[in-house]
């Protein structure tokens, strides 16, 4: 690839991520050129996979698809032509073949990303909360470990790699608690079977608002969850460069800020949508900086959900 081909790609992939995550480009801004650049490749590629999936532009105005394993079908032959080496012309499935070549990241990380949309596309549910995890890695946990690549970790530290794959899991969960309302409008539901029939509410429409305080009790569960594999993915930012170190922690900062949103607001946590104010992020940012600076609380893995050996 020309060293003009990668600048549009980059490009491209930057008005990318300036539209589809505020909060993923804003922490991006802390990382060293390459690993910017790089982090922005890699991106446009996971959002687009989410975008066909979905029916929507972006991340926004998700629609129910005729056709989603058609849409499945293509993301899987499209990521397959570009890892080979073969131009898609779809600026997207590009930029992932030149960042997957430049840091050497396994093919088997985008399997198990799409096959995250391949749930999505059968309608799939968790059953219970190991079923949610396993989901959460592939959308984002396998994200985490490609972006742990691209941040020069390499394959054989593998207590990192899982520890990155932590972090995207608790970006996930963030993000389920946030959403709830807005996944069963599109019908969508990422809530384990076991934790609903505990609150009462097997089969009912998660969008009726008599059923927000426990829809509440269920976020503030899925923030505590979230908080036990932030904690882990700590103890592997703390392994990384100081720049890549900086910017994960921001992010770690940021998607844990929306979280703690969705608890504090209790049964009004879905009356619009979570936002982090562009001020706030910046002090976030700062308790970042001195996160980077600090060494974290040394925790176990033991007892995390952990991704099958590669």
């Amino acid at each position: 690839m020309s060293s003009r081909e990668r600048q549009r790609l980059v490009e491209e992939s930057g008005r990318i991520i300036a539209q589809g995550s505020k909060s993923f480009r804003f922490a991006s801004q802390i990382f060293g050129e390459q690993t910017r650049e790089r982090s922005w490749l890699l991106y446009a590629w996971c959002r687009a996979c989410d975008d066909v999936t979905d029916g929507q532009t972006l991340g926004h105005d998700a629609v129910s698809p005729d056709d989603p394993a058609d849409r499945i079908a293509f993301l899987k032959t499209t990521t397959a032509a570009a890892l080979a080496g073969k131009p898609t012309g779809l600026a997207a499935f590009d930029a992932f073949a030149a960042v997957a070549a430049e840091c050497g990241i396994p093919p088997d990380l985008a399997a198990d990303h799409l096959a995250g949309f391949a749930r999505d596309a059968t309608g799939w549910t968790p059953s219970d909360e190991e079923a949610l995890l396993s989901y959460c890695y592939q959308v984002a946990g396998a994200v985490g470990v490609m972006m742990a690549h691209v941040m020069g970790v390499p394959a054989a530290e593998r207590d990192t790699l899982d520890r990155a794959a932590d972090l995207g899991i608790a970006f996930q969960l963030a993000n389920i608690a946030r959403d709830v309302v807005d996944d069963a409008k599109v019908g969508r539901r990422y809530l384990p079977d076991d934790w609903l029939a505990e609150e009462g509410l097997a089969g009912a429409d998660l969008q009726d608002p008599s059923h927000r305080p426990a829809l509440a009790r269920i976020a503030k569960r899925l923030a505590t969850l979230a908080d036990r594999y932030r904690l882990s993915s700590k103890v592997g930012a703390a392994r990384l460069p100081f720049r890549s170190r900086w910017a994960v922690l921001a992010a770690a900062r940021i998607y844990g800020a929306v979280a703690e949103r969705a608890v504090a607001l209790g049964d009004k946590a879905w009356d619009r949508r979570i936002s982090i104010p562009r001020r706030e992020k910046f002090g976030l940012v700062l308790m970042a900086l001195v996160d980077s600076l600090r060494t974290p609380q040394q925790v176990s893995r033991e007892g995390l959900w952990t991704r099958a050996p590669g």
